[in-house]
Parts: C-alpha cells; structure tokens; sequence
C-alpha cells in the first residue's frame, strides 16, 4: 500500500507523521509538499519531497499516480485544486482531511472574483471527493449542502493536537473566577462581542484573559484597548506564546472558558479544556455543538452566559467521554482503518 499525504510542515502535521512513524507502518507513507525539506524535523524518517514550480507539478502527478491513496491536509492548496480538477479519476482515491477553514471558505462573506474562480475548480473536486475525514459530522453535512460532497465519511480525530494528554499539573486554589476569552488573536474569535457580554460582571471577583500571542496584531491591540476600558486591571492579555506546558499550567487554572467562533474552530483548546472538566461556552448554531451534545458532553451556549460553577456529575462526566473519544489509542485504531481499510 502506498500512500502520498499532500501536507505542508506546519504545527498539526508535524507531530502527525512523528505519531505514524512511531506507532503505524512509515513505510507505506510519503510527503509531498511546496516548502523546504529543512523546514520538516531532521529525525522524520518517513520519505519527503519539497519542490517549487512546475517541477512540484510534475511531482505531484507522478505520485498520485503511484499511490494507492491520496491524503489531502486540508484543501488550500489552488495548485492541488486546479490538478485534481483537470484529473478528475484521482479523486476516488483521495481522502480529504477537513480543516475547517477550507470548508467554510464557502460561506465567506467577502466574495471576489477570485472567490469565485477557486470555486469553480473547488466544488467539483469536492463533489467527486472519494473520501471525507473529520470527527465533527455536521462537517461532513455542510461539504454535501454546500459542495454537492458524495465522498464516504471517515470519523477520525486527525491530529494529535486533538488528543487529551493526561499531566502532572495541579492548579493551586484561587479566591477569583478566571476566565479565557478565544484561543487567538484572530477576528474570528470575536472577541469584543465575548468582552460586552461579560460587562454586566465587571464588578464580580474575576479575572478575564485572552491569549492574543498569534494572529492579527492590530485585532489584538484592539481587544486590548476595549478589555482595559471595560475591565481595568481584570483583564490580562496574553500576548507572548508559551511553551506547551506552561500553557497546560494556564488552562488549568481556568474555570470558564468562552469560544465565540462562528464555525469550527479552536477545538484543541475546547478538548483539552473539557477533559480538565473546565466549563466551556460556544454558539449552539455551529457543528462542534452538535458533536459535542451527540457525544454526551456538556457545552454551555454562549446567550444564556452566567458565573455558575458545573454540576459534579456533569464535571466528572464530561472528563471521562472526551478522555475515552480524544485518546491516542483511538486516533491509531481510527487511522489504521484509514490506511489498511
């Protein structure tokens, strides 16, 4: 079996093939991607090309042919799109990694003509798409709505980014309710709806922070700006990126955290919050909510906001699905079906 990943090295992907190269068959695997070899780690075995140009075009379509399976990390790439649409018999062996963004592109608001181009090739790649893989079904739904998408579902949790790693980290007691605000300085996080919300508790005992370290640097000053205004010496940006687990320090300390996105996203942070038993607010019209719920887990919907403490029934039950759904072993099992199924 011989399977091409069209992947770029970036922050999921990374440790991704360092978890197939220690618990799966790196063997059957390559990588094919538009940026340097160097920017992969040194001690990945599994076999990489980095090319630029028409020389990646070419390598591109030599190895599609050869492979037995095509896996796509997530559909950005125009080059890729633009391929595949002009090679249409490809795509029953390709296997679409959902990203998000790359799914609901379709939904932006700020449509150009080059929208429009890309959609002319992306929609019937995506329709002919032979294999989709998410762990969010509603995903999955919306590529059919919107792309006409006919591909099998593949329920897998894709990255290990996704995982619920148990640690050591004990949060000491603290008099304050904190509060986390998104997961990035992006807009998407909308974040100065979450700070109007929270105002009507500006005299409460709590403390508001909001991790700004990546993302738009003049979104985040501006949150800045509004989260002083409201909330004084409340509210504390985080605005330096922090080692991982000096990070899991902070979620731990956490009692409250609120998630304003309008489609999928930051669902690393949420996981690992939800495993820490950590009480989650997001917007109820969007697909996690439904998985979530689907899954027997607790999410709070964001219009009915309050500085109640959980339930211990729910605390305790919340902890134990997403530690049984978001495991290590249950990412293996689910990508070995992938590959060998």
């Amino acid at each position: 079996m011989k399977i091409l990943h069209i992947a770029e090295p970036q922050t999921f992907t990374k440790p991704f093939f360092k978890l197939i190269e220690s618990k799966l068959n790196p063997a059957q695997h390559s990588i094919l991607s538009h940026t340097s070899a160097n920017e992969w780690p040194k001690d990945l075995n599994i076999k990489n090309k980095s090319t630029v140009g028409f020389s990646w075009i070419l390598q591109f379509t030599r190895a599609a042919y050869r492979a037995d399976k095509i896996i796509i990390h997530g559909l950005w790439d125009f080059y890729v799109i633009v391929l595949l649409f002009l090679q249409p018999w490809l795509l029953k062996k390709c296997y679409w990694m959902i990203w998000g963004g790359d799914l609901y592109d379709y939904a932006s608001s700020y449509r150009n003509w080059k929208w429009w181009l890309r959609l002319f090739f992306k929609r019937p790649v995506i329709k002919k798409m032979g294999n989709l893989i998410t762990y969010v079904e509603g995903d999955v739904e919306l590529a059919r709505n919107w792309y006409g998408a006919t591909g099998k579902y593949h329920e897998c949790i894709m990255y290990t980014s996704n995982i619920y790693r148990e640690h050591d980290i004990k949060a000491g007691p603290h008099n304050e309710i904190n509060i986390q605000i998104g997961n990035s300085a992006d807009p998407s996080n909308n974040h100065i709806e979450i700070l109007e919300a929270l105002s009507s508790f500006r005299n409460e005992n709590i403390e508001i922070y909001a991790p700004l370290s990546y993302g738009d640097k003049e979104h985040a000053q501006s949150v800045i700006r509004v989260g002083k205004e409201i909330f004084g010496e409340k509210f504390k940006p985080l605005t330096k990126l922090m080692p991982l687990d000096q990070y899991l320090e902070f979620l731990e300390k956490v009692d409250i955290a609120i998630f304003n996105h309008r489609r999928q996203q930051a669902m690393g942070n949420t996981i690992t919050l939800l495993g820490m038993g950590k009480k989650v607010y997001m917007r109820s019209d969007i697909t996690p909510w439904s998985m979530f719920k689907n899954m027997g887990v607790k999410v709070y919907e964001l219009s009915s906001l309050d500085l109640n403490p959980m339930d211990e029934a729910i605390f305790n039950l919340n902890r134990l699905v997403i530690r049984n759904n978001f495991s290590e072993n249950n990412l293996v099992d689910q990508l070995n079906k992938i590959f060998e199924g």
